[in-house]
């Protein structure tokens, strides 16, 4: 039986400071690292000793400290994988968040979505973003390992899950699955009939405990 672990990063700067995140190479807060340490703490509890645990994280610094919480308490190196950030606003990444707002050009709700210009210049569309997520599922779970635990961003979250369902992409336009930052979302396959579940979406439970 595969379990997956998908992590979203707690608080950064980038939440506090009201600019958009994105590509921008923000960091955990004070807040943030003591949530990291929860996080690690909770997925202890939850993963027997002794068992094989591989992770993977986006490069970016506020998931990649998050991972370095989760992987010092399982004794792992994280492996990082640009595909696993979250979107790209191109020139709006790190502006306040009001500058973007005033310029964003929302999807239509019928028709193209995918490949929508949102009116920002250098930002990825959902094609580009959805494909890449994809790309990194697709490797992750060649793998082996019945435990892996993948730490990323709350709107990449969306695409992870959507691989795990085996959504296809080009109905990917629509979904939505929201979490918390600092939240545990665990999926589970089964051997016998391979079917794919979403066990929790977005538990924060372990954010109400102080880590051992």
């Amino acid at each position: 039986m595969r379990t997956l672990y998908v992590v979203t990063h707690p608080e950064a700067t980038h939440h506090v400071e009201g600019v958009v995140g994105g590509w921008h190479d923000s960091h955990l807060t004070p807040a943030g690292v003591r949530a990291a340490a929860s996080i690690a703490e909770a997925l202890r509890a939850q993963i027997p000793d002794g068992i094989e645990v591989e992770l993977f994280s986006s490069d970016l610094q506020r998931t990649r400290q998050t991972a370095e919480a989760v992987a010092a308490r399982f004794d792992v190196k994280p492996v990082l994988d640009r595909r696993l950030r979250e979107k790209s606003y191109g020139e709006a990444g790190g502006r306040p968040q009001e500058w973007l707002d005033r310029r964003f050009v929302p999807p239509p709700a019928v028709g193209e979505r995918m490949d929508h210009d949102e009116g920002v210049e250098g930002a990825e569309t959902k094609a580009q973003w959805v494909q890449r997520i994809y790309a990194s599922m697709d490797d992750i779970l060649r793998r082996s390992c019945e435990h892996q635990i993948i730490v990323t961003h709350g709107g990449s979250l969306t695409f992870v899950l959507a691989s795990w369902i085996k959504m296809p992409i080009e109905s990917a336009g629509y979904v939505s699955f929201r979490a918390p930052s600092g939240s545990i979302t665990t999926l589970r396959e089964d051997d016998f009939f391979h079917n794919r579940q979403v066990v929790s979406l977005g538990d924060t439970r372990h954010l109400d405990l102080p880590p051992e």
